[in-house]
């Protein structure tokens, strides 16, 4: 689902590039940070993206996690997107064997800023695109040449997986995951064509392997999640860049419903069907097609989510419903979804005796901080309606 109501004249209180380049050829230093496009599937373009000088913390343009823990505004991460110069070159996503290509590729799975000359062959054009799955980007240029003046520091586990041509990509996914590699990281190797049985591997569009992560390691833990005792009535909820998460937890067999909204209330913009939400939903056995309206942040709240209840060796039903303000004025990726998903899971819960006194305070709590009647979304909630359509095992014991 695109994420509408973005007033784009606030792009213009903000001086984003600081770029200075008088030649067609720089010195710089990569975050490191890989960028594979979408458009002319394919055949797509590949971009490395550094700034124009090396910079001391340029790990910073390109680190989700690090934005979180230093409590970055969102005007602070677009500045520091603005410096990336995204030098591009274009490449079929199948038999992409060339020079460039394996450049990117060592780029990608670098664990340390990777110093480089880059040359261009026109001026980067001063842009800044955002959209909602992929972090922000600015400055395309089509490159002529990349030189790497160092090696690039790549991990053993990395390596190993990387090199093991019979490995399926959902194994080296959860490999690296299991070793503390978070979806950022994985998200480019796995653009990159690195993952894989070898014969299998091709290019993905960092939009669609931003969102290929999230869904596949949450798929993987809830193999052993599914097998859980129930979770106790708990409600959770947290804020994060003016999204706002209302995470409820059902003793029960796992399944995930997720509704979507602005606030104050504009409809027509969200469902593809003219309603002023939008929802998407997962029986205990998952989902056989691509999420309808969420898109994207459906995968990346549910991913914190199916995390605790691993942690927590409990399975459970779980009713999300996301509550978007004024305060989200720029569209930085998919991943505020997931990390507003996990900062309201991680805060201490609520927990009830029961379904109804769990949801009357869920009822009082968004009435009095949006003044909206949540009744409007939980008559149409399948999670909430299921039990009156299907008995379960456990009601006949």
């Amino acid at each position: 689902m695109e994420k509408s109501g973005y007033a784009q004249r606030d792009l213009i209180k903000f001086n984003f590039s600081n770029l200075d380049l008088n030649s067609l050829d720089f010195f710089g230093n990569s975050p490191p940070a890989v960028f594979v496009g979408r458009f002319g599937y394919p055949k797509v373009n590949v971009g490395v993206l550094s700034p124009i000088q090396k910079e001391k913390d340029s790990f910073l343009m390109d680190n989700p996690k690090e934005w979180v823990k230093k409590g970055l505004k969102d005007h602070e991460i677009l500045k520091l997107r603005a410096q990336l110069v995204n030098a591009r070159f274009q490449s079929p996503v199948k038999n992409f064997d060339n020079r460039l290509t394996d450049l990117s590729q060592e780029v990608g799975m670098a664990s340390k800023p990777v110093d480089m000359e880059v040359f261009l062959k026109n001026k980067p054009k001063n842009l800044l695109k955002m959209e909602n799955v992929a972090k922000p980007l600015s400055n395309n240029a089509n490159v002529k040449n990349i030189k790497l003046t160092e090696n690039p520091k790549i991990k053993t586990s990395v390596d190993k997986v990387t090199s093991d041509g019979d490995m399926k990509s959902v194994e080296g996914l959860y490999k690296l995951y299991s070793k503390g590699f978070d979806d950022n990281f994985l998200s480019k190797i796995l653009s990159i064509g690195l993952l894989g049985k070898q014969k299998n591997r091709r290019l993905v569009p960092t939009r669609w392997s931003t969102t290929a992560v999230f869904s596949t390691l949450g798929n993987e833990m809830l193999k052993k999640v599914r097998y859980n005792d129930f979770v106790e009535y708990q409600l959770h909820f947290g804020e994060y860049f003016g999204n706002n998460y209302l995470i409820m937890f059902f003793p029960g067999i796992w399944s995930f419903e997720l509704f979507e909204m602005e606030i104050p209330i504009k409809v027509n913009l969200w469902s593809k069907h003219g309603r002023f939400y939008a929802t998407d939903y997962e029986g205990h056995f998952g989902r056989k097609y691509y999420v309808e309206e969420t898109a994207g942040g459906y995968a990346a709240a549910r991913f914190p989510i199916i995390e605790k209840l691993k942690e927590w060796k409990k399975q459970g039903s779980v009713l999300v419903l996301r509550f978007i303000t004024n305060e989200d004025k720029f569209p930085l990726g998919s991943w505020v979804c997931s990390e507003s998903s996990r900062k309201s899971v991680n805060n201490n819960p609520v927990v009830f005796e029961d379904k109804e006194t769990m949801l009357e305070y869920a009822k009082l709590l968004i009435k009095k901080k949006f003044n909206f009647d949540i009744n409007l979304l939980l008559k149409e909630s399948k999670l909430m309606n299921e039990p009156k359509i299907q008995m379960r095992i456990s009601e006949f014991m």
